[in-house]
């Protein structure tokens, strides 16, 4: 590209927006960084920077820290910058008065092909929905979340043993590729902004909490196979072992990998069957085999080896 390089300032907080950080550190201007604001966190409470303040302190980049982006400070320091364009990846949202001030407008990247799983969990949401494509959108920030003008997307496959993890490793990546190419091909006057669709069965992507965490076992084997990939390995798929004795006790348990089968069974949904090395709970139309696991007040590990120390009475299950 014979242009000037344009000036950018990046605006993010989660790891998925370090490649994107990073391309855009080595091709363009990049005046400032501007992350979320310290906040306590864990058991410890304890102070934790986000991996984007932590890059913009290893690279000695300028950054910033808003408590209210509305502010009059901020949004004077914003303007100072007289950026070209701001660019967005895993933030809060934006306000109107921050996103009106770049040259080129402010753009977001969104790790779902719009307008399809807007919100906060597109990655998890298009595995637990056995999708096949995903893929990543540009688009032009407006007053409401993930629905400006599309910009460029780019799609990819996704692989049917493949966790949230591993497939957020993969889309970071193209993340990065995709704001490169929407930044040179606006500057070169190659791309032209496009409206969202209205989809009337539109899939959505919200957030997870304590509820929709738990698994349904009264689902298909290959539903709830999905369910746990898709929240491997934040926050994890849930449920409750109920181990049988003279009292029946409850243990929180987070299946984090599991294989499945599908074949008849008379089984009680829910059901356990354990050998020495084993575990397999019954469902609507087979077994979900368990691989991985963390029962409370133990720490995470491979079936076998939670078998070589925890013996599961026989009649036990899970709910």
């Amino acid at each position: 590209m014979n242009l000037e390089k344009p000036s950018l300032i990046f605006m993010g907080t989660a790891s998925f927006g370090i490649p994107t950080l990073e391309t855009i550190n080595e091709n363009y201007k990049l005046k400032a960084i501007v992350t979320n604001y310290d906040k306590p966190s864990g058991r410890g409470l304890k102070i934790k920077y986000s991996a984007i303040k932590n890059y913009a302190i290893k690279k000695n980049i300028s950054y910033y820290q808003p408590i209210n982006l509305k502010s009059l400070d901020f949004t004077e320091e914003i303007k100072k910058l007289k950026p070209d364009f701001i660019i967005v990846v895993a933030f809060r949202m934006i306000p109107k008065i921050i996103w009106e001030i770049p040259k080129y407008g402010t753009i977001n990247l969104h790790a779902s092909l719009l307008p399809n799983y807007r919100g906060s969990a597109p990655i998890n949401w298009a595995i637990i929905n056995n999708e096949k494509i995903t893929g990543v959108t540009s688009f032009y920030i407006d007053e409401n979340i993930d629905t400006g003008d599309m910009l460029l997307q780019k799609k990819i496959e996704i692989d049917e043993k493949i966790n949230a993890g591993e497939l957020h490793d993969k889309l970071q990546y193209l993340a990065a590729d995709v704001i490169q190419k929407t930044i040179d091909g606006i500057l070169e006057n190659k791309i032209k902004p496009v409206k969202q669709k209205d989809i009337s069965d539109l899939k959505t992507a919200y957030k997870f909490d304590k509820k929709n965490t738990l698994i349904n076992w009264d689902k298909n084997a290959i539903d709830i196979y999905n369910y746990i990939r898709g929240l491997n390995p934040f926050p994890g798929a849930k449920t409750f072992l109920c181990i049988v004795g003279e009292i029946i006790k409850e243990k929180n348990i987070t299946i984090y990998d599991s294989d499945y089968l599908i074949q008849p069974n008379k089984d009680n949904n829910g059901s356990i069957t354990t050998t020495n090395d084993s575990l397999k709970i019954a469902c609507k139309d087979g077994y979900i085999v368990v691989k991985e696991v963390k029962i409370e007040g133990k720490k995470k590990m491979k079936i076998k080896d939670l078998l070589n120390g925890f013996k599961i009475p026989k009649n036990s299950y899970v709910k």
